[in-house]
């Protein structure tokens, strides 16, 4: 587990690297010059397109490569083979560069609200659908988890440490306020969940439900308890109202 909050934290790092990289002027004109090019550029073109000798272009674009937001490789243009040595071109990746502060998962919502979209039955409208697809989702997180841990008989403390795992992937931000109690600063979802709170948190209490269930984590539920500016569920005893923080792992 410390090694997953380790990379976790290492593409963190990473994407605040390559955001940062951009941060000055010609390197970050260059890269979209050669983003919107369609085709592989070289040091001479993109020296060009903003006006710098071959030599600053060539250190600029380096650090692009570094960053993973460019690949570099020899190619001759238009694929006529010259004697000599082929120039050498450059061309975007495929990484995706994402930085928010705090988490937001977006995409996991719209990714539920598709699925639900796409397998909502005639007996349940639109929500019911989007509830049920949260929670099949996040049992199947749980279950995969639980295969590849094989942590065993999983009571509330212990199983709550299991599942900090998916809360700082998913940008939860837990607290353990106890043994048997984790409170969540953040909402992966805000601010959509303040335009449709009784949806979007339906969901996210069915999601971490699921989750449970698919870990078989015994004694703990997901509790709706909203806070001002933090998620909107709470992990807490089974079978109480959030406030008993006598149950224990057996």
């Amino acid at each position: 587990m410390a090694s997953d909050r380790t990379a976790q934290a290492d593409a963190a790092d990473s994407a605040i690297d390559s955001v940062s990289v951009l941060s000055e002027d010609s390197r970050r004109r260059m890269f979209t010059f050669i983003r919107r090019a369609g085709r592989a550029v070289t040091r001479d073109e993109a020296a060009a397109s903003v006006g710098i000798s071959r030599k600053l272009a060539a250190f600029h674009l380096d650090k692009l490569v570094d960053a993973g937001l460019l690949r570099a490789r020899y190619e001759t243009p238009g694929g006529i083979r010259k004697v000599g040595r082929r120039p050498k071109v450059y061309e975007p990746t495929d990484a995706q560069i994402t930085v928010s502060i705090p988490d937001r998962r977006h995409e996991l919502l719209a990714d539920l609200l598709l699925d639900a979209v796409l397998t909502e039955g005639a007996d349940e409208n639109a929500a019911q659908a989007a509830v049920r697809t949260a929670e099949q989702r996040g049992r199947r997180l749980g279950e995969a988890a639980r295969e590849e841990i094989r942590p065993g008989r999983l009571g509330p403390e212990r199983g709550l440490t299991a599942c900090e795992r998916l809360l700082d992937r998913y940008g939860y931000e837990p607290v353990r306020e106890g043994p048997t109690r984790l409170r969540l600063r953040n909402c992966p979802f805000h601010p959509l969940a303040a335009k449709a709170p009784d949806l979007v948190c339906g969901m996210n209490q069915a999601f971490l439900s699921g989750y449970l269930t698919g870990l078989q984590v015994n004694g703990v539920q997901a509790v709706l308890l909203p806070e001002p500016g933090e998620c909107c569920v709470r992990l807490a005893p089974g079978g109480t109202d959030g406030d008993d923080h006598m149950a224990r792992d057996r």
